[in-house]
């Protein structure tokens, strides 16, 4: 199946936009922005490909909603709660940890031969949305292909969306037509 913009509004009406650009996700609903923050996408920048550490292109749905109820600075270690909630303190005795906090939701590529299946599957790079120590600066490039977000805007996009919601990411700006 080809995706195009016209194609997202027979899947959905509502969806998340996130832009590699702008280093933004909305989450868009009938044409109206319902929900607009800063993220940080790969410092590897844009790339599909296994081992490449960089954010996968195109559309997407959201596979897996994990961490409902958790604490916020919840650590997750392989998709589930350790039992231990992030601080600074913690940072140090952990130096270097890529931290996956507060929620996850995990995303599945959705066009065949470019971010699903074979060398490039997003859902077999283990590539989410969730949560990061809230130091980590926001609008620039830095994870390992996630999209990592401030812990109180992932827990309210977490309760905003349902599990399928279609994401695209994207390299350009938002475009929303009237």
């Amino acid at each position: 199946m080809t995706f195009t913009a016209s194609t997202i509004k027979q899947l959905s009406q509502r969806y998340i936009h996130i832009s590699l650009a702008e280093q933004r996700l909305r989450l868009v609903e009938d044409n109206k922005i319902l929900f607009d923050v800063r993220i940080a996408s790969a410092k590897n920048g844009p790339g599909e490909r296994f081992a490449s550490e960089c954010t996968p292109r195109g559309w997407h749905k959201i596979r897996a909603k994990i961490g409902h109820n958790c604490p916020e600075n919840s650590i997750f270690i392989g998709r589930r709660p350790s039992g231990d909630i992030w601080s600074e303190k913690f940072q140090q005795k952990h130096p270097g940890q890529d931290w996956i906090l507060s929620r996850i939701m995990w995303l599945s590529g959705l066009q065949v031969g470019f971010n699903r299946l074979g060398q490039c599957d997003t859902m077999r790079r283990y590539i989410y949305i969730h949560g990061c120590p809230d130091t980590h600066p926001m609008g620039v490039a830095s994870s390992h292909g996630c999209i990592k977000m401030r812990n109180a805007d992932i827990i309210e996009l977490f309760d905003l969306v349902d599990t399928g919601i279609v994401v695209l990411i994207d390299t350009q700006s938002l475009t929303i037509d009237d």
